[in-house]
């Protein structure tokens, strides 16, 4: 893994309680996630310092491993148990993602003197976790879902 991208998944795991506290005040406040604002602030909390805890061990993988897939399936069925809607489930790891980056801006992990290709090779890295991340919630849901009919 390159220097930048060290920087990167370190700054998500050593700042996670703060991260996942910014997270839960968006989540709570944002108007595509009303159900988070009936939840529990810790609760919320809680399941943003788990995912950016995760964060590196997920970005660190050459190729996205069963253990990411298996973390996503598990953020899937607590947010179903929780009681948020599959697209409120969806759009918070959206903010997951916008939060890793708008933390990473202010702390100036983003500086003009960062190598492009690095900056590009970890933001292309990122969208890819999180686009296996919505596959996997997506289809955790819907097979939660189907389980709840019968």
């Amino acid at each position: 893994m390159k220097t930048y991208a060290i920087k990167y998944v370190e700054l998500a795991e050593q700042h996670a309680e703060k991260m996942a506290k910014r997270w839960a005040m968006d989540v709570q406040n944002n108007a595509r996630t009303k159900k988070y604002k009936e939840l529990e602030e810790e609760r919320i909390i809680f399941q943003g310092v788990k995912f950016y805890r995760n964060f590196s061990k997920m970005y660190a993988d050459e190729k996205i491993g069963e253990d990411a897939l298996k973390y996503f399936r598990t953020y899937a069925q607590e947010s179903f148990s929780m009681g948020i809607p599959m697209d409120e489930a969806v759009y918070a790891l959206i903010l997951l993602r916008r939060h890793i980056w708008l933390y990473a801006e202010f702390q100036t992990i983003f500086s003009a003197g960062i190598d492009q290709r690095q900056a590009l090779d970890t933001l292309s890295r990122t969208i890819l976790l999180f686009d296996y991340a919505v596959f996997e919630v997506t289809k955790e849901y819907q097979e939660l879902m189907k389980k709840g009919k019968k």
